[in-house]
């Protein structure tokens, strides 16, 4: 907190300072639990009818009324991550857009719209990336028309948490009247180590494409339509792994993605009688040696935030989270 040379505390974060990021303390609703006291770090992205609102790296929203702040100050983008490769959220975000690609896609300004037939809501939400051309509630109004045309359910995908995150849009978008409907993290890590970990217990077949037994293991599968064998097999060098199991549906199965230095991980599933036995550990171990000799050096994926089980398991594999990204739903009339 800025302390002045009197030992006073004082707020030094100005309405001029939205968008930028900051520290706070402030006086909350009871003086239980340790004290009156509490901070928030985040960045600010309003100050509206003496209430501001800071944004946390989880894209959580904090609303503190000015009254109530005691000292506040502008801090320094958050500092460069130890563990894993060094990487921009520009760079991951057009790489995880190309490991899961839409059939259909159309530009509006510098914000994707993208389809694929309600097949998750990666690949059919607005997709921004810089300025839509427009003022934010028109661009709304836009893609929320073009996503009635095809029958789905409009999303705008958006991420926090690192330098060049979008803030400032969550803040747009539940002023609007949008609200978060899930979130995930998306964590990175280098290849080698994750390759160089013992092979595992089963024998992990790799492939170019998919069949039908590797769709039953995953859970999304509800029947193979075309826009799910389009998402799943577009990409620039894709690999599917399998673990044979006692019946025709594998035991265990794995998508890779591999695009220049990256490798991307999806699809990572272990029947639930399978699981414990270190087989996820080993269809990414294969599919990371596949991915090594194609010329990757890093890893990363996308693992939604109440997902504990998952998180640990990618928490164990030194996987570090980069930046967390949600997906924003209009609030029903």
């Amino acid at each position: 907190m800025e302390i002045t040379g009197g030992g006073r505390l004082e707020v030094r974060v100005t309405r001029a300072d939205v968008g930028k990021r900051v520290s706070v303390r402030y006086v909350t609703d009871s003086a239980s639990a340790g004290g009156r006291f509490t901070d928030a770090v985040g960045v600010l992205t309003s100050w509206d009818e003496s209430v501001l609102t800071i944004t946390r790296k989880s894209g959580e929203s904090v609303r503190i009324p000015e009254l109530r702040l005691v000292a506040g100050k502008i801090v320094p983008p958050a500092p460069a991550r130890r563990r894993g490769p060094a990487a921009t959220f520009a760079e991951l975000s057009r790489a995880a857009a190309r490991a899961w690609q839409p059939v259909e896609s159309e530009a509006l300004g510098d914000w994707t719209l993208r389809a694929a037939d309600g097949f998750t809501r990666r690949a059919n939400s607005v997709l921004p990336t810089g300025d839509p051309g427009r003022p934010v509630a028109e661009a709304l109004e836009t893609a929320r028309a073009w996503y009635a045309d095809r029958k789905l359910t409009p999303y705008v995908q958006t991420a926090t948490g690192a330098e060049g995150t979008q803030e400032l849009l969550c803040a747009d978008l539940e002023r609007l009247g949008w609200h978060r409907e899930v979130t995930a993290e998306l964590r990175i890590a280098a290849l080698a180590p994750l390759a160089d970990r013992e092979p595992g217990p089963a024998e992990v077949l790799l492939a170019r494409s998919f069949d039908e037994p590797w769709l039953r293991r995953y859970q999304r599968f509800t029947g193979a339509g075309p826009a799910m064998r389009h998402v799943l097999s577009a990409g620039p060098s894709v690999w599917f792994a399998a673990v044979p199991g006692t019946g025709e549906v594998p035991a265990a199965i794995g998508r890779c993605v591999v695009d220049g230095r990256w490798a991307g991980f999806m699809a990572i599933e272990v029947a639930p009688e399978q699981r414990r036995r270190g087989l996820a550990g080993a269809v990414m171990t294969a599919l990371a040696r596949r991915a090594l000799d194609e010329g990757a050096s890093a890893a990363w994926l996308q693992v939604e935030a109440d997902n504990h089980g998952a998180r640990a398991l990618y928490e164990g594999m030194d996987f570090a989270v980069h930046h967390h990204y949600h997906h924003y739903r209009q609030a029903e009339a």
